[in-house]
């Protein structure tokens, strides 16, 4: 293949995650909730996967008349945000006006987040919490926590979308890349597990979930506290 057709095919595999979000979208508006993140997960799954092949086949010089990072942002915010948020909203697991906060926040901070120019750091970064809520609402239909807890995690993590905190990009942050890529990789396995076995409470997925959120949430923060060596 040539240069262009490589780099066109990459593009082609960013805009089939728009195809993964309807059909996610499609079963949320069902409740078929496990199908849902099934379908964020192999979204996600194609998101950690064009990146190092855009840069690898270098679309912006192949096949420039087509904006890869626009086209990224817009399904990211379709698979991160909106239809998580919407999941959340209707599964009920926030209730009442807490629900309503959620869905308010989530959408307009992520909106605003999306657009801001700053969100990327020296070092491939993010500064602020970069908006995956998909990887917050996996979590609490897995484990299912007090309503309480959910609405603290959200206003936190919405706050932290606008405060000088790092969170590692898993693919493109060096900094303990060689634990941090696994973790990432272990999270997609462990949320596609999880939805499999449609967020059975004995099931090992959701400590695993668990365990690599955590990881992934504060490890960039952990980097800023420990600097780095020259």
């Amino acid at each position: 293949m040539t240069p262009r057709i490589k780099a066109l095919s990459v593009h082609l595999l960013t805009a089939s995650g728009a195809v993964f979000a309807m059909l996610a979208m499609l079963a949320a508006v069902d409740a078929k909730w496990s199908l849902m993140f099934l379908w964020l997960v192999v979204a996600f799954a194609v998101d950690g996967i064009d990146g190092p092949l855009a840069r690898k086949y270098d679309v912006k010089k192949n096949a420039a008349e087509f904006d890869g990072v626009l086209l990224d942002l817009i399904i990211d915010y379709l698979t991160y945000v909106f239809i998580p948020a919407f999941a959340l909203f209707k599964s009920g697991l926030m209730a009442g006006w807490t629900g309503w906060f959620a869905i308010i926040v989530i959408t307009f901070a992520s909106a605003l987040y999306f657009a801001d120019t700053r969100m990327k750091t020296k070092d491939n970064s993010f500064s602020g919490f970069p908006g995956c809520w998909n990887m917050l609402v996996i979590v609490i239909f897995a484990i299912e926590p007090n309503f309480w807890v959910s609405l603290a995690l959200v206003s936190l993590l919405a706050l932290a979308m606008f405060l000088p905190l790092r969170f590692i990009h898993p693919v493109r942050t060096a900094r303990w890349r060689v634990v941090s890529l696994p973790m990432a990789l272990a999270w997609t396995v462990f949320a596609g597990w999880a939805a499999w076995v449609d967020f059975h409470p004995e099931s090992w997925a959701h400590w695993g979930l668990i365990v690599t959120s955590v990881y992934l949430t504060l490890v960039g923060i952990v980097q800023q506290i420990i600097p780095e060596r020259a």
